[in-house]
């Protein structure tokens, strides 16, 4: 989900680099998807508070500010955001005996094929570094083959539904006036505003949302004060490179209100779980988590991603039954929705490329074992 949010955020401080960046990501926001979910819930929802995140409060909280961004000559069209990781620093890809090639990160990718009929699987990461995508080789040889026979690049969503996505977030996840605190148990709400005690003017925000909307800005602030740069996330690295050859088509594998209802049909009671669960662990160990699963998603093993992503969700799960069923709302619904949709496009001769999260594609439930399910022979490449 970019750039038409800068007037929403008005309101927003700039104090410095840090807020530079939590203000760039916030535009940035609109275009592409999240936590294993929607991204573009995310970024509307990072503008539609007025979020704000200051070096200062993330000091507050023990966590490192966010670097200062890196040139505008680097910096390739925006993308997007996934719960906060600070990535490794920047190699400028010299030793002690010379220049060296820096290479690509590994990142999860699949060749699903039946037949003539060719799937090409890639699981993104929403946010990144600069190092996971180096200049001269944004991707690995395969996959920037891949990109260059397909002309169709299937994304979670469409362009245009990105376009639309911050209003529906206000719609449906903001208050007219405060909420938040009527709709949480009053523990779960002094856990939350002590959270955010450094900086009043995202709790006075926040108490106008419902719960699923203020756990995504809750991990997005903790994510931006970690590090996070949406310039670097897949999708927009991919659609850097896929747009340069004519005639390639981009498409969303689910609609804009298909991917709402995947936090608007949530009960209170899985909704206050959600919010529960973001914060069992201080920001610092959640920026852990994701330094983890950028380490992971580096070594390009869907299943190794998925078994951590299970195991996480038991350790910080306050109720495995409303954990379980989340999961299946916001995550394994969709996975039968993206394996019905691509390979209802799939072709003959005719490649898909397809960018989901990396969350979805492993594991007995990812789609990877749905399209093996569907006579598809899945290699890893």
């Amino acid at each position: 989900m970019p750039d038409g949010l800068a007037a929403r955020a008005s309101g927003v401080r700039r104090s410095g680099a840090g807020s530079a960046r939590v203000m760039r990501a916030c535009r940035n926001a609109r275009r592409w998807s999240v936590r294993t979910v929607t991204g573009a819930a995310l970024a509307g929802a990072c503008v539609a508070a007025g979020l704000v995140v200051s070096v200062e409060s993330a000091r507050a909280e023990g966590r490192a500010p966010a670097s200062s961004p890196i040139h505008t000559s680097q910096v390739p069209p925006p993308g997007m955001s996934l719960p906060g990781f600070h990535a490794p620093s920047v190699s400028n890809g010299t030793v002690a005996r010379g220049t060296v090639r820096v290479q690509p990160a590994r990142m999860p990718f699949y060749v699903a094929t039946r037949g003539k009929v060719t799937l090409y699987v890639l699981g993104t990461l929403h946010t990144g570094d600069p190092s996971d995508y180096p200049p001269a080789q944004p991707f690995r040889p395969r996959i920037l083959g891949a990109l260059a026979a397909s002309p169709t690049l299937a994304l979670e969503l469409s362009p245009d539904d990105l376009l639309e996505s911050q209003d529906d977030v206000s719609k449906y996840g903001v208050c007219r006036s405060p909420c938040l605190q009527r709709l949480l148990p009053e523990p779960l709400w002094q856990r939350l505003a002590g959270r955010l005690r450094g900086n009043p003017a995202a709790l006075a925000e926040i108490r106008r949302m419902r719960p699923w909307l203020a756990a995504l800005v809750v991990e997005t602030y903790d994510s931006l004060a970690a590090g996070l740069q949406t310039e670097y996330g897949t999708e927009a690295q991919l659609q850097n490179v896929f747009l340069k050859k004519k005639g390639g088509r981009v498409i969303g594998l689910e609609t804009l209100a298909e991917q709402m209802r995947a936090f608007t049909g949530l009960t209170l009671a899985e909704q206050r779980e959600m919010l529960a669960q973001d914060m069992v662990q201080t920001p610092a160990q959640n920026a852990d988590d994701i330094k983890a699963l950028h380490r992971l998603w580096q070594i390009g093993d869907a299943d190794a991603i998925s078994a951590w992503a299970v195991a996480k969700s038991e350790r910080l799960a306050r109720s495995k039954a409303l954990s379980a069923s989340i999961d299946n709302k916001i995550l394994y619904e969709r996975n039968r929705r993206f394996v019905a949709r691509m390979t209802a496009i799939a072709a003959p001769n005719r490649p898909v490329f397809v960018a989901i999260g990396a969350l979805h594609l492993g594991g007995p439930r990812g789609v990877l074992e749905l399209l093996r399910q569907q006579g598809y022979q899945v290699d890893a490449n």
